[in-house]
């Protein structure tokens, strides 16, 4: 896992190599870090956790302002917090 502080106000958490639940569970830490109206992108290898994150990213109010794959077999959510 890194999570990289990328510019004022956006962060990158990198959960590749990992199987759920653990993207969902460091995606939510992660997050709790950051301060309203902040962004972060996560990138993930696992297509489970997209949706696992996703569905705990709006039970705790969070917006996914975009999905994307920027490469085979990779998945990149934009969360805003």
């Amino acid at each position: 896992m890194k999570f990289n502080k990328v510019e004022e106000g956006l962060y990158e958490l990198d959960v590749t190599g990992y199987v759920c639940p653990h993207p969902q569970l460091y995606t939510l830490k992660c997050l709790e870090k950051l301060n309203e109206g902040m962004v972060m992108d996560v990138l993930t290898d696992n297509p489970s956790s997209v949706e696992s994150i996703t569905q705990a990213c709006n039970g705790k109010g969070y917006s996914i302002l975009e999905t994307s794959s920027p490469q085979a077999g990779v998945s990149l959510l934009k969360i805003k917090k």
